[in-house]
């Protein structure tokens, strides 16, 4: 695993990238300092040097504000509760009394700038590699094929949250509008695909290097984290045929190591950023066990898994004294992460073995069930004996996905999509199930 590290010149880079904050108006100096620059230095006869740090200054970006759309998903979604200070980690979230979630609170404003930061860095880096001569057409095809990807994997994930997306934002005076969830995912599989052409016309190597991509770092290797996410991108617009051909084309593999994907990576390196979903251990007190921040299991996570499964004990661990607060409780607590540097998975093989599952139901049910007992069987569960219905196929999958993708951004989603966000539990008498959240009013058309 690559350590992301950050060299002065790159944090002057990020520093400025980060500036820019959603989409909405920012002013930059027009003079071009080499130790602090500008970005009219970078948009028009850029270096070598230059765009890579672009490079990395996307992908630092990429992790803003993950750890909050992360969260507030899965406490919406009854994944976890944050035990914090703020009050609305267990208030609006949960609808306490029928409150609304606010379009002006850290939920709805924080990911989708810390998303549209990421687009408009890969925007940046788009438009200055089209406007520089220090590159050759292959070298620029290479950063355009991984800005593209970058920007349609930021839009679903934006998407997930929101239910629609601003896609073309490429020009801060003149923004696109928001886009319904249907119209969206047709752009962004555009998107990919013009940035696979990208890719495939970009020769053997990249310019650049990139962090967290150990093993998708070529331009082709980089194209099979492309159609895993067209395969992503097609499922959830309905198409199931062309999610599988994409597969075959990705880093999916039925017998392969779960865990091989892209990730984002962190270090306690000055200027770079720690995993912000790691919650250490509780001491062995009950005064230690309630003290700091904890992201607290949800009981039902607990009491509905199957005896035996695996990611129960590996992701999470009893409190050594159950932890109660605002009238919720829990007995659990995350060991999602080893550590303060453990990466986050972007999309590894396990949620694209998910994905062949799901796609495969109503299309080939047998072959969904081998893919569902791989999922079964690495959580050291054994083969699924149900029915075989697409009905009943969809309920196990759903499980499946519940239990290795939990609090990693996708159950809320997930029973929005099947219509099942009302089967979540309502932890107190007047709390109120929401499953997306409101675009922040700063960008309400």
């Amino acid at each position: 695993m690559k350590i992301f590290k950050i060299n002065t010149i790159k944090v002057h880079l990020i520093l400025f990238a980060i500036l820019l904050v959603g989409v909405t108006s920012c002013t930059f100096d027009e003079q071009t300092d080499p130790d602090n620059p500008s970005l009219e230095g970078v948009l028009t006869g850029a270096s070598i040097n230059q765009l890579n740090n672009l490079v990395v200054g996307v992908e630092s970006t990429m992790r803003n504000s993950l750890g909050i759309q992360t969260t507030a998903s899965g406490t919406m979604a009854r994944e976890l509760y944050i035990f914090d200070a703020d009050p609305r980690n267990t208030a609006n979230l949960l609808g306490i009394n029928g409150s609304t979630l606010e379009n002006s609170d850290f939920y709805s404003t924080a990911p989708w700038a810390g998303r549209y930061r990421s687009i408009k860095n890969a925007n940046i880096l788009i438009q200055s590699a089209n406007n520089t001569e220090a590159i050759t057409d292959a070298q620029r095809a290479g950063y355009e094929g991984f800005a593209k990807t970058i920007i349609a994997f930021e839009l679903i994930e934006i998407l997930k949250s929101y239910g629609q997306a601003r896609v073309d934002v490429s020009d801060d005076t003149n923004l696109g509008p928001i886009l319904d969830f249907t119209a969206a995912l047709a752009a962004i599989r555009t998107m990919l695909d013009e940035g696979l052409s990208d890719l495939n016309a970009a020769g053997s190597t990249f310019t650049f290097s990139l962090a967290g991509f150990g093993g998708f770092d070529t331009p082709s290797d980089f194209a099979e984290f492309n159609r895993a996410t067209f395969a992503i991108a097609s499922l959830y617009a309905g198409d199931k045929n062309s999610s599988l051909t994409a597969l075959n084309a990705s880093h999916f593999n039925l017998s392969g190591d779960l865990s091989i994907g892209p990730k984002h990576v962190f270090s306690q390196s000055s200027g770079d950023q720690t995993n912000p979903v790691y919650k250490g251990p509780s001491g062995p007190t009950p005064e230690e066990a309630n003290n700091g921040d904890q992201i607290i299991v949800h009981n039902s996570w607990i009491t509905e898994a199957e005896a035996g499964d695996t990611r129960v004990s590996s992701k999470s661990a009893v409190r050594p004294d159950p932890s109660t607060q605002d009238n919720l409780s829990g007995t659990h607590e995350t060991r999602l992460y080893a550590s303060v540097v453990s990466p986050i998975d972007m999309l590894r093989n396990e949620e694209l073995i998910l994905v062949y599952a799901e796609a495969q139901i109503g299309n080939d049910n047998n072959e969904a069930v081998v893919a569902l007992n791989v999922i079964r069987n690495a959580a050291g569960l054994v083969n699924y004996a149900g029915a075989t219905d697409d009905a009943s196929l969809v309920t196990e999958m759903l499980k499946q996905r519940r239990y290795s993708l939990w609090s990693e951004n996708h159950r809320m989603f997930d029973l929005r999509r099947y219509n099942l966000s009302s089967t979540l539990p309502i932890d107190r008498v007047g709390d109120v199930v929401y499953n997306i959240f409101p675009v922040p009013l700063t960008d309400i058309q």
